[in-house]
């Protein structure tokens, strides 16, 4: 005669529960066998054969649930015919939550959303990464069963920042990294322009449950590359086909460029010279510096930063006026020549270089006419050759007539010779 016993322990919270199950007993089969057989080895055959004949059915289901950081989990067991057993909902680290119900766990984020025969529910709120795991669905009817459903937690990521790691001068490189410091799975991070993807260097780093992603990149820049829009994206299977974007405006040094504005028209003694110096550059420069080469500003010379105005012009007030500025990155300068005629004109030069352009259309011209003129005289010089040699030629053909010709001109010049 062969006998199973099984005894098992059931927790809740503190106290340990006993419970023997029902006496296995198979008498028709141990008399199958044959008596020459000890009662261990007809054990050994009998259990696997009790195993077979006897019904399989998965008393409890249970099913995975993948939540949003600090959004609420609904964990479900579902139950196969339940004769009113005990059940107990453990968490990850094998906490009892609930027993048969009851709250065990002093958590108020838990509560019992469904207990019914079939099924039993709990719903977990501002659910946190520490709160991933598998969460225990255990029946205790004459053998124990249970399934875990596996909690997966998602942590999107914030919009990305953007760190400038090398300042981004004319004729240099810039060096920007695009961060997202937390997120689960980690998130994928791409740069564009225009567009247009620029590769990074991605790195990755694993702070436990989440993890921190940088991507950075390197790029020639130019003075026209100032103010050119960059974007860092951030994909996540969390954000639903989402993005979140950085956006970022490169910010390009360069040393500043100044250019005096004159004024238009001519000026007479005691209008007013207002003087405009136009500045570019960057960062800015915040100071712009007006001078009179070899001499003092006039005494009613009023500055206003860009802006150098002078009132009732007079011939002191002649000479060449400087505008200056510089930032960290370099200088510039830019003069004007005031002159005032008697008995009032004014005559201002902003520049050399029209006059010298002028000349030099000026000296063009006449060397085109003059190339004109010699083209022309050589083509009609090399005519008239031409044209002499060819009359010479049919002359030396016809001899008698040259000959008769010469006597003509002989007989002439005797008549001549006469009548003188």
């Amino acid at each position: 005669m062969c006998t199973a016993t099984h005894t098992y322990k059931l927790p809740h919270t503190h106290s340990t529960f006993h419970h023997t199950m029902r006496t296995v007993r198979s008498s028709v089969l141990c008399c199958l066998l044959p008596a020459s057989f000890s009662l261990v080895l007809r054990c050994l055959i009998l259990v696997p054969v009790l195993l077979y004949i006897t019904p399989h059915c998965q008393a409890v289901q249970a099913e995975n649930v993948e939540v949003l950081e600090g959004g609420t989990a609904h964990i479900s067991c579902r139950l196969q015919d339940y004769d009113g057993s005990i059940v107990v909902i453990q968490n990850p680290r094998r906490q009892t939550l609930f027993f048969n119900g009851t709250r065990a766990l002093k958590d108020d984020r838990f509560q019992m959303v469904l207990f019914t025969p079939r099924l039993v529910r709990i719903a977990l709120t501002n659910v946190s990464v520490s709160d991933e795991g598998g969460y225990f669905c255990q029946l205790y009817t004459d053998s124990t069963h249970h399934q875990v459903a596996t909690l997966s937690v998602l942590v999107p990521p914030e919009t990305p920042t953007v760190e400038v790691k090398q300042e981004a001068v004319e004729g240099g490189e810039a060096e920007l990294t695009c961060v997202s410091p937390r997120s689960k799975p980690a998130a994928t991070l791409r740069w564009m322009r225009n567009g247009r993807e620029i590769q990074g260097v991605v790195s990755q780093q694993d702070n436990g449950k989440t993890f921190s992603v940088s991507s950075t990149i390197r790029i020639p820049v130019e003075r026209k590359d100032n103010g050119a829009a960059l974007n860092c994206e951030a994909l996540h299977p969390a954000l639903s086909g989402q993005k979140k974007i950085r956006h970022y405006r490169l910010d390009v040094y360069f040393a500043p460029t100044a250019r005096i504005v004159p004024p238009s028209g001519i000026l007479r003694e005691g209008d007013s010279l207002s003087l405009t110096c136009s500045i570019t550059g960057n960062p800015l420069p915040r100071n712009i510096l007006w001078s009179r080469i070899n001499d003092t500003l006039p005494e009613r010379a009023d500055i206003n930063g860009p802006v150098l105005q002078i009132s009732r012009l007079s011939q002191s007030h002649n000479g060449t006026y400087l505008c200056q500025a510089q930032n960290n990155f370099g200088r510039a300068a830019d003069q004007y020549t005031l002159l005032v005629y008697d008995p009032g004109a004014v005559v201002e030069t902003h520049s050399a270089v029209p006059y010298a352009v002028i000349g030099g259309v000026l000296a063009l011209l006449v060397f085109t006419v003059i190339c004109v003129l010699i083209v022309t005289i050589w083509c009609s010089v090399r005519q008239k050759g031409s044209y002499l040699t060819h009359e010479a030629s049919g002359l030396d053909e016809h001899g008698e007539v040259q000959e008769a010709f010469l006597n003509g001109n002989d007989a002439s010049q005797g008549k001549k010779e006469y009548l003188l």
